[in-house]
C-alpha cells in the first residue's frame, strides 16, 4: 500500500529536478521521514510535560506557599535528539550514494515510459549521541536490498490545490508493469509532471501549489467481458476494445468514478471516450459488444501529501545539514 513516504519521495524528486540535484535515495528519505516525526512527538511530549508542570507549580503555590520545591517532572527535561541521524552519518564513507543522476534517469526510462506510461483519472477533480556535519556534506548512503515482492505497477498524481482546498488535476501517468519503488516513483514523478499531454509541463513556480498522490496497483482480475462487473469506490478500471478495426484502451484509478459521482454506464462512457470513441452515449453497450470489450479490475487507495507538509519535513532535513550533490 502507498504511504506518505512514497508521496513525500515524489515532491523530493520534483523538487530535485528544479533545483538541478540529486535527489535523496527512497531509503534515506524513509529513515529521515521517521526520524522528523519521532522529533516532533518528542517536542510535544515535551511542552505538553513543561505545560502540566507549570499547572501543577501554580496550584501547589495557591494551597501552600511554604511548600518544599519538588525534582522536576521528568517529562519536562529537554528531550534527547533523535539518533538514527548520527547512525546516518557514521556510516561508512566509502559507500555508494544511492541518489542517482536525473539526466540518467530520464535517458535510461524514456523507451520504457513510451511503451508502458498512460495516464489516468479525471481532468477535474524515517542510538547513540547525535553529530552534525558540514552543511555542505552529502549523505553517503547504501540503498536498501528490496526484494521483487517491493515492485509494484503504480501511478504518481499532481494535483493543485487552491487556497479554497479545491483539487485540480495537473498531472497523472503510471504503469502497469511492476516497478522497484525507487525507480518507479522517480521516474513517474516526473513523467506525470512533465510530460501529461494533457497539461503544461509543470513550472517550478507552481510547486507551492501542488498535492502529491501516489496509488500502488493491486488485485488484478482476470479480463471480464462485462462492462459492469466492479464496484464504485472499490475498483479501478483498465478496458480495450476495437471500433473500425481500431484498438482503444485506457483506465481509471480505484478513486475516480466515486470523486466524479458517476454511475456504471456514466463511468464506461467516459472511460470509453477518454480511449478516443467519440460516438453516441446510447451506442457504447453495442460498440463494447461488438468491439469484444474487455475489462479488467483492480485496487489500490491513493495516499495524498500537500506541499506545507513537505516543505517543513525538508527544512527540517536541510536543519540536520542534510545535502544533495548537484547534477554535473
Amino acid at each position: 500500500m502507498a504511504t506518505l513516504v512514497h508521496c513525500a519521495y515524489s515532491f523530493e524528486c520534483l523538487s530535485a529536478s528544479f533545483d538541478n540535484r540529486q535527489p535523496l535515495s527512497l531509503a534515506l528519505v524513509e529513515e529521515l521521514w521517521e526520524q522528523y516525526h519521532t522529533s516532533k512527538q518528542s517536542e510535544d511530549g515535551v511542552a505538553a510535560g513543561a505545560s502540566e508542570n507549570e499547572e501543577e507549580e501554580e496550584e501547589e503555590e495557591e494551597d501552600d506557599e511554604d511548600a518544599d520545591m519538588t525534582d522536576a517532572d521528568a517529562s519536562a527535561l529537554p528531550a534527547a535528539r533523535p539518533a538514527a541521524i548520527s547512525r546516518l552519518l557514521n556510516r561508512d564513507t566509502s559507500a555508494v550514494s544511492s541518489s542517482s543522476s536525473l539526466q540518467s534517469t530520464q535517458s535510461a526510462s524514456s523507451s520504457s515510459r513510451n511503451s508502458q506510461k498512460t495516464g489516468s483519472g479525471a481532468d477535474t477533480p524515517a542510538s547513540s549521541t547525535s553529530s552534525r556535519t558540514s552543511r555542505s556534506s552529502l549523505f553517503s548512503f547504501t540503498k536498501r536490498r528490496r526484494d521483487k515482492s517491493d515492485a509494484h505497477p503504480l501511478f504518481v498524481t499532481w494535483n493543485t490545490v487552491s487556497r479554497s482546498g479545491y483539487k485540480s488535476l495537473r498531472g497523472c501517468i503510471g504503469t502497469f508493469e511492476p516497478q522497484e519503488l525507487e525507480h518507479g516513483l522517480r521516474s513517474y514523478a516526473l513523467t506525470s509532471a512533465f510530460e501529461d499531454i494533457r497539461f503544461h509541463p509543470i513550472p517550478p513556480s507552481l510547486l507551492p501549489q501542488l498535492s502529491s498522490h501516489v496509488t500502488l496497483l493491486t488485485n488484478f482480475s482476470p479480463p471480464t467481458k462485462d462492462p459492469l462487473d466492479w464496484t464504485i469506490g472499490t475498483h479501478g478500471l483498465r478496458i480495450t476494445f476495437t471500433h473500425h478495426s481500431r484498438r482503444y484502451g485506457s483506465t481509471y484509478l480505484p478513486e475516480v468514478a466515486k470523486e466524479q459521482g458517476w454511475t456504471k454506464d456514466e463511468a464506461m462512457v467516459s472511460l470509453m471516450r477518454k480511449a478516443g470513441w467519440n460516438g453516441s452515449s446510447r451506442d457504447w453497450q453495442k460498440v463494447w459488444r461488438e468491439g469484444r470489450g474487455e475489462l479488467v479490475r483492480y485496487e489500490g487507495r491513493q495516499v495524498g501529501l500537500g506541499y506545507a507538509e513537505w516543505r517543513e519535513w525538508r527544512d527540517w532535513v536541510d536543519g540536520e545539514g542534510v545535502r544533495s550533490k548537484p547534477l554535473n
